[in-house]
């Protein structure tokens, strides 16, 4: 079998022998190097610029936002104690009960009437400041008692105020008999 296969390699030995690749071969690399490579899609200068302005402008609109909403909310005394909370809206009820009092009977003593709602909107500023202290502070507690607090001088100050009326009518009554 060997003695075969030997006489078969000399027989076609010419042929074996390697000249080098075909002219097919070199058909088929050349064509391959004239076909133009399809480039890499590469994001431009630009397009990276805009995308970061979007960025850039996302992050802006958001953190201005948040700034104003966390600047713009309000405290109220319930968020801070909700203990002093309630206390606040029952002195806020009394004190509207008492001003409508006050102003029935402030129509028969209109001076007198204008000292005690005078004296009636200092208490009231002083509220207002308060308020607007608690917005900023740090110990909100503290703050938060003295706005009950002022609420308390309203309604006792308001109580002392339509005392004050009713002995003054009383005066007037007994004076006219």
């Amino acid at each position: 079998m060997s003695n075969k296969l030997e006489g078969f390699v000399k027989d076609n030995k010419k042929e074996f022998e390697v000249k080098g690749p075909s002219d097919k071969l070199w058909a088929k690399i050349e064509a391959e190097l004239d076909k133009k490579q399809q480039p890499k899609k590469s994001i431009k200068l630009y397009q990276w610029m805009s995308i970061a302005a979007m960025l850039l402008i996302s992050v802006g609109v958001y953190f201005t936002y948040d700034y104003k909403h966390k600047h713009n909310a309000t405290i109220e005394i319930a968020q801070v104690s909700p203990e002093f909370g309630q206390k606040e809206v029952r002195f806020v009820n009394e004190i509207e009960e008492k001003l409508d009092s006050l102003a029935i009977y402030g129509k028969d003593n209109p001076e007198l009437y204008q000292q005690f709602t005078s004296d009636l909107k200092n208490l009231d500023a002083e509220y207002d400041k308060l308020k607007a202290e608690l917005q900023k502070t740090p110990n909100q507690l503290f703050v938060v008692k003295a706005m009950v607090k002022n609420r308390e001088m309203q309604l006792q100050v308001l109580q002392q105020q339509l005392m004050i009326i009713n002995q003054v009518n009383q005066y007037k009554k007994e004076s006219s008999i």
